[in-house]
């Protein structure tokens, strides 16, 4: 073999060398830096992100057995609406009662409100009870009733799904000697209970500031 040749035979073998190497390096690339966050959501080399495949890549798919049945999605012939109730409650021995009273709202059956309290006046649970609790106004003798939660406490937040047409809201009382104002926000599918109104005795109007709240007494119903 001449001289030429043998340097063309040793070209040839690198350069399959060459191409081998830069083979294996594209693969690598390939598979870390497009299949693996594609496929995996696995992103070792970032360029997944800078790429914008890792959006591809998504869990297989169960089906939930409620799917379709509208056990966990409800819709609402009223709309969303929110408000803040301020309720001013007298202090414990105060002789008009006026230390309790009931603030419902009116529900249909399945649907939802969010609420949070609180008594900013007080810091002892002790000093505050709440009964959270609904019920139907069917004007039978008997009446349904369900209690959500009692407790002693100046301050709660939670969900309610209503489990049948009614009133639904709180018995609340203040147990310390001093004038308070219980400040619920309320937000949902409900209506207000107009003041007078079962649900409402105390005449409350909703949305009135805080520091109007003892303008008329408790006890005489607010227009």
């Amino acid at each position: 073999m001449t001289a030429p040749e043998q340097a063309q035979k040793t070209l040839s073998s690198r350069t399959i060398l060459a191409i081998t190497v830069a083979a294996l390096a594209v693969g690598t690339v390939i598979v870390f830096g497009a299949v693996l966050p594609a496929e995996f959501n696995r992103d070792p080399l970032g360029l997944g992100k800078m790429t914008g495949l890792a959006r591809l890549w998504a869990p297989s798919e169960v089906a939930f057995e409620g799917s379709g049945s509208g056990a966990v999605s409800h819709e609402y012939d009223t709309g969303f609406r929110s408000d803040v109730v301020n309720i001013p409650l007298r202090q414990f021995k105060d002789p008009t009662r006026g230390n309790a009273l009931e603030y419902k709202v009116s529900m249909k059956k399945g649907a939802t409100l969010i609420y949070e309290w609180s008594v900013a006046e007080l810091t002892d649970p002790k000093e505050f009870y709440t009964d959270f609790h609904g019920q139907t106004l069917t004007g039978a003798q008997e009446e349904t009733v369900a209690t959500y939660k009692e407790a002693e406490a100046v301050r709660g937040s939670g969900a309610l799904t209503a489990p049948f047409d009614g009133i639904h809201g709180w018995y609340v009382e203040n147990r310390s000697p001093q004038n308070v104002v219980m400040q619920i926000k309320i937000s949902g599918f409900y209506s207000l209970v107009p003041p007078g109104d079962p649900g409402n005795d105390g005449g409350i109007n909703a949305n009135v500031p805080a520091e109007h709240a003892f303008d008329l007494p408790p006890d005489e119903p607010q227009h």
